[in-house]
């Protein structure tokens, strides 16, 4: 059984009290691994938000670039992009593939056996994977497993993630797309190759607010028809992830119904049940809330 911190208000403080509550203490040379979000797109973090959790760790902001077109594709307009949204301001920038990408294994996996990652994610020695939950066209849900399974692979290892292993081609891998089922297996195994690499120093906290069915990557989000959640923290990745989706379900608020449905459009959850088999974590977790 899991442990699960959630507290409702979302407030840079809050952040704090997540990161606290979790008492593992990040040490040495930090990365926080968030989107930037796409240009255009509103819905990503606020900077100020996250600024003294990440004052406080001296930590560096990380990315990779895309694997489709966008403001995101080539390090120096994803800079641009991070300035736009506000995030130069507060941290230094480090977009990890610009220097190109190195393979961990992945062990256990029936579509990969190795992960592409930005090569610059070994320079550090601690991961606060921080995540903006919020809806996914393609996986039904964006969380921490997706932060990892996407957002910490080059573009190269995008496209790998993507087509389930056919193709590590970040401008030639669309004709070579995965079935959905395979696509959200190969994003497990990719989160595994981080966590297996990672060990314990590794966490995790995820903010739902903002709550589009579309993600932080899409340039025009769908509106947002759902109340903000809170602050969800966690070791355990999958535990995490499915407390965030048990939270949408557990709302009050009838708007919840269109992330409930994106969900349920891409079989969103499969993802942590294939995880849950690789031995990611667990579904099964106790809710302690902070106040």
């Amino acid at each position: 059984m899991a442990t699960v911190y959630f507290i409702k208000g979302i407030t840079p403080e809050n952040i704090l009290k997540a990161y606290d509550a979790l008492d593992r203490r990040a040490k040495g040379k930090v990365c926080v691994k968030l989107s930037f979000g796409e240009s255009g797109n509103p819905n990503h973090l606020a900077p100020s938000l996250i600024a003294p959790l990440v004052h406080g760790l001296k930590a560096t902001l990380v990315e990779c670039n895309t694997a489709y077109q966008s403001s995101r594709r080539q390090s120096a307009d994803h800079l641009k992009t991070a300035k736009e949204h506000g995030f130069t301001a507060i941290a230094p920038i480090d977009i990890m593939d610009d220097e190109g990408e190195t393979a961990l294994p992945v062990t256990g996996g029936k579509h990969i056996n190795y992960a592409l990652i930005g090569k610059k994610w070994l320079d550090y020695d601690y991961t606060i994977v921080l995540s903006h939950f919020k809806g996914h066209p393609m996986g039904g849900f964006g969380g921490a497993l997706k932060n990892m399974a996407i957002g910490m692979q080059s573009s190269n290892g995008k496209a790998w993630v993507h087509t389930a292993g056919k193709n590590r081609d970040a401008y030639g891998w669309w004709n070579d797309k995965a079935s959905q089922e395979d696509f959200l297996e190969t994003m497990a195994e990719a989160s595994k190759a981080i966590m297996d690499h990672a060990g314990d120093k590794i966490l995790y906290i995820s903010v739902a607010n903002n709550l589009s069915v579309d993600c932080d990557c899409v340039a025009h989000p769908e509106p947002v028809k759902m109340a903000d959640i809170g602050i969800f923290a966690s070791l355990d990745p999958v535990a995490l992830d499915r407390a965030c989706v048990d939270a949408v379900h557990n709302s009050t608020d009838h708007g919840k119904i269109h992330m409930e449905k994106r969900i349920a459009d891409r079989n969103g959850t499969h993802i942590l049940d294939y995880a849950e088999s690789l031995g990611l974590g667990t579904q099964k977790y106790v809710l302690l809330t902070i106040e």
